[in-house]
């Protein structure tokens, strides 16, 4: 590697998987912040990102991470990494109103989750208002905004929260740590009524992340004033929606991520805050650099964990 390129996963066209290569680093520019990157996350958005309208390609796989700054700060940055640098790299530039100090006591994990992942459970569920005592559900609560989602509707005051997903094991891992009070598998024979075998007189609030049929399905296991908050289309976008099953409900769309960075900051340091408190745990499956390929796949196949990996060891 010589001093202008650097090692990177890099995506090279439209629906190309990425590849680790030499790739040029990014210089210095008004307005942003040269970051050596030690620890990249990535995430499902990450994924869809990559190939949305406006990309040019070659560039590196955008992520959220934490690494140093020119003058030795240790910072985290979110997903906005100027193109066509990312945090799946060596070295990224990121605009300045999206580098953020880290707390000496906050380890790159901790900071990289509370980030996007986190925020995406936070903003929902505060706007859901639950009350003392209600019950949650969390559909599609096996990954990682899944899995901090459940923690946090706790913290907000929920009384039992449940957790939905497809994949069995997975959920059981979610009982045996205690980050869910029940589960619920979504095998196609009868949801709807399994859904309400644990919903009591029905859920107050519904925390939905991948739409589709899922989502129908919760929706008619509330209870009539429920609070149902979609945010992810993980099972598609479409709807066969019967206006009977919404009528005496609220439905909301949000968007979670579309606020100034100073609000997201702020956001995420009471995440931060929230995460030292509630002892917010997640699982995590780690990779390098050399193994961004591989860790591309898996987050497509739903590793219902964190992807992480090292930078600092630039090497293929």
């Amino acid at each position: 590697m010589t001093d202008k390129m650097m090692y990177a996963a890099v995506i090279t066209e439209h629906g190309a998987v990425p590849v680790v290569q030499q790739f040029v680093q990014p210089q210095a520019k008004a307005g942003a912040v040269l970051i050596d990157v030690e620890t990249a996350g990535l995430g499902g958005w990450d994924v869809l990102g990559a190939y949305r309208l406006g990309v040019e390609y070659p560039c590196v796989i955008r992520g959220e991470g934490v690494g140093r700054a020119p003058d030795g700060r240790r910072v985290y940055f979110g997903e906005r990494s100027v193109l066509p640098f990312g945090a799946w790299a060596g070295r990224t530039l990121v605009p300045e109103e999206e580098v953020w100090d880290v707390p000496d006591d906050i380890d790159d994990k901790t900071a990289i989750t509370m980030g996007i992942a986190a925020t995406g459970a936070l903003i929902p569920l505060e706007l859901a208002k639950i009350q003392a005592g209600e019950t949650v559900l969390i559909v599609g609560a096996t990954g990682t905004l899944g899995q901090v989602a459940l923690q946090l509707a706790r913290y907000l005051g929920a009384g039992k929260v449940v957790a939905t997903a497809r994949n069995q094991a997975a959920l059981d891992r979610l009982l045996e740590r205690g980050i869910a009070d029940a589960v619920v598998c979504l095998d196609g024979v009868d949801d709807v009524a399994a859904l309400k075998a644990q919903a009591g007189a029905g859920f107050d609030v519904v925390l939905d992340l991948v739409c589709g049929q899922p989502m129908l399905n919760a929706l008619k296991a509330t209870r009539w004033g429920a609070r149902i908050m979609t945010i992810g289309t993980g099972a598609g976008r479409k709807l066969n929606l019967d206006i009977a099953d919404l009528l005496f409900r609220t439905l909301s769309c949000i968007g979670t991520g579309q606020r100034p960075p100073a609000d997201r900051h702020a956001i995420w340091l009471r995440l931060l805050s929230i995460a030292r408190t509630q002892k917010i745990v997640v699982d995590y499956a780690d990779y390098t650099l050399a193994q961004a390929s591989q860790a591309w796949a898996d987050q497509i196949a739903g590793p219902h964990a964190k992807i992480t990996a090292s930078m600092i060891a630039t090497g293929p």
